[in-house]
């Protein structure tokens, strides 16, 4: 009898569990069921949900009914509020990429096939608010927007960034620079005898590239001497110090001096920087320091700090004496040293190069080889040799800024255009912009945008008819349309070569304005997917931001009818004519928070 009771008492215990089971495994079913817009889920999965008939049969047809368009887009899981698809760890992990580590290969971009794209709208984090304006915006963020504080410990002793209650403050600090950046650029100004310490040098230094930024406070307090930085970092172990310099309102791109050649032109900058960058130049017969030569201009210059150029110890003397002997092959001269900076000047004109003795190392490149050629080419170990123009001028011959901005640049010749062409591109773009503040009306203020994007920028005009406002432009130029990056650059702006069926290198919530000039156009004519790159512009796009679409009016029209489910709403649009070339739709994005994330914030 007590065997029996003892069956018994299992066959109860085993009844309770399974039912337990059932009751939880129920539950959780139905908890995902509820989360199911919120979870992670890759494209395919996402697109048959909502309707999207996605690349098979795409919206923006002429014609195309409201059928085809979704009544709304899933929203990611908030563990994706801070993706970068194609800077993305986790699809390297997951797709098990073979990758060489010490060349920084998985630091490089690596885009998901489409089967394996969220598509799904990136949700704010807990908590997130409006950025603070510029330029308070410089020293000062939201915490929650960006709710990673381990910079402010890891780098205390170097005053990068301080947590202060809700907010995080930066008080201008780095790792060769504890007292603050604009001490240390009127040193470097100091140490070129520029006039008066002025970094700018009366206009003729405006470019300047800063290689392992940190948090860009470099870049960020240059701006005040007229100077613009482009501040690249990659997304490593101090990830988040491009979102924070983007945060700040400062021009910054993620990147890494990796196998591939930067997405920028030759003879860009007329000064690179490296504070403790921690980027080992002698490897591979000094390929990363000769991508530094491709980019800086005739003259230009190289201010490296860091403790090969002061220490003692033994390693760091033999680091510093084959720098040494590497630069001096290269052309390069000291201009100055002082304690623990040094700064290198390039040769002004190929002379040096030619005089070199046969088979000296680096070896020029090849002539048939395209320096401005750099949307996934691979770098080369050789000096690049300027242009006929230039070795001719002794210099990049261009005027000094603010002039440099209207002035012609010489490498319009390069693509067969004219003062006057040049000049009417400039006054069509005024026009243009006047006009789209005229559209935006009571909706924008001087201080509404700072992070601003020309997702087309041909020549630069649209950025330079902006001149007056307190904002910065990134100019992205189409890897498959002519490469006038280079003309960008010698007005003395920023921008990057892009291809836009992929995800660009940003952080999400980064920019307060796109400005998509026939961008979609382009992607329907490349066979590429504009609702891809609808969902694409809202990730980059910050809450209350606003987009420019200028297309033509049946492109126009199908943007239109996606706004209900991207969460945006139209500002204004000009008159649709069919006979017309092209259309005006101005758009702002709501703010608004996942279910998660509000209880989180609570």
């Amino acid at each position: 009898m007590a065997k029996g009771r003892a069956d018994g008492n299992q066959r109860k215990r085993l009844v309770t569990t399974v039912l337990v089971l059932v009751i939880v495994g129920s539950l959780l079913y139905l908890f995902s069921k509820n989360i199911g817009s919120s979870s992670i889920e890759y494209g395919s999965k996402s697109l048959k949900d909502i309707g999207w008939k996605g690349d098979e049969s795409s919206s923006f047809t002429e014609g195309g009914d409201d059928g085809d368009v979704p009544k709304n887009i899933p929203v990611c899981d908030d563990r994706l509020s801070e993706l970068i698809p194609c800077l993305d760890r986790n699809l390297i992990y997951q797709t098990r990429l073979k990758l060489d580590l010490t060349l920084m290969e998985h630091y490089e971009r690596h885009c998901p096939m489409p089967e394996r794209r969220y598509n799904c709208l990136i949700p704010p984090p807990p908590g997130y608010k409006i950025p603070i304006k510029w330029p308070k915006s410089r020293d000062q963020v939201w915490q929650a927007n960006i709710p990673h504080t381990h910079l402010a410990t890891e780098k205390s002793d170097q005053n990068w960034m301080v947590v202060k209650g809700e907010k995080i403050v930066f008080p201008g600090g780095g790792t060769h620079f504890h007292y603050g950046a604009d001490k240390y650029i009127e040193l470097i100004a100091n140490m070129l005898k520029f006039p008066n310490n002025h970094i700018n040098n009366g206009g003729r230094l405006r470019n300047v590239f800063d290689v392992g930024c940190g948090v860009a406070s470099f870049g960020g307090y240059l701006l005040s001497s007229d100077v613009l930085a482009m501040s690249l970092a990659p997304n490593d172990v101090h990830e988040n110090q491009i979102q924070f310099a983007l945060e700040r309102g400062i021009p910054a791109y993620l990147g890494v001096l990796g196998t591939k050649r930067l997405p920028y032109p030759s003879r860009s900058f007329e000064l690179a920087h490296c504070s403790r960058c921690r980027i080992d130049w002698l490897q591979r017969d000094g390929m990363l320091l000769l991508e530094l030569d491709r980019l800086l201009r005739p003259g230009g210059y190289f201010a490296f700090s860091s403790p090969e150029a002061y220490a003692l110890d033994e390693e760091y003397q033999r680091i510093w004496r084959e720098m040494s002997d590497l630069v001096g092959r290269m052309c390069w001269k000291v201009a100055a040293k002082r304690n623990q900076t040094v700064i290198w000047v390039k040769p002004l004109t190929n002379n040096c190069y030619l005089k070199r003795a046969p088979g000296t190392r680096p070896p020029l490149c090849k002539s048939d080889d395209d320096p401005d050629a750099v949307w996934g080419v691979n770098m080369e170990a050789c000096i690049t040799r300027y242009s006929d123009q230039m070795h001719k001028a002794r210099g990049s011959d261009l005027a000094p800024w603010p002039a440099r901005l209207t002035a012609p640049p010489p490498r319009l010749a390069d693509f067969n255009y004219s003062t006057e062409m040049f000049e009417k591109d400039t006054e069509v773009w005024q026009q243009q912009v006047d006009n789209y503040w005229t559209m935006l009306g009571n909706k924008i203020k001087p201080d509404t945008v700072r992070n601003v994007m020309d997702m087309k920028a041909n020549l630069g005009s649209f950025a330079a008819a902006l001149k007056n406002k307190d904002v910065w432009v990134m100019n992205v130029v189409p890897e498959n349309r002519p490469n006038t990056l280079k003309i960008i650059y010698d007005r003395g702006l920023l921008g990057t070569v892009h291809n836009w069926c992929e995800a660009f290198s940003t952080y999400p919530r980064t920019y307060d304005l796109l400005h998509a000039w026939t961008i979609f156009s382009d992607i329907i004519e490349k066979e590429c997917s504009p609702e891809d790159l609808l969902i694409e512009m809202d990730r980059i796009i910050r809450p209350k931001g606003f987009i420019i679409i200028n297309d033509k009016p049946s492109v126009v029209l199908s943007v239109k009818k996606f706004l209900p489910a991207l969460h945006w709403q139209a500002v204004a649009i000009s008159d649709i004519d069919k006979g017309k070339d092209d259309a005006v739709l101005i758009i702002q994005k709501k703010i608004w928070l996942t279910s998660e994330s509000v209880r989180a914030s609570e």
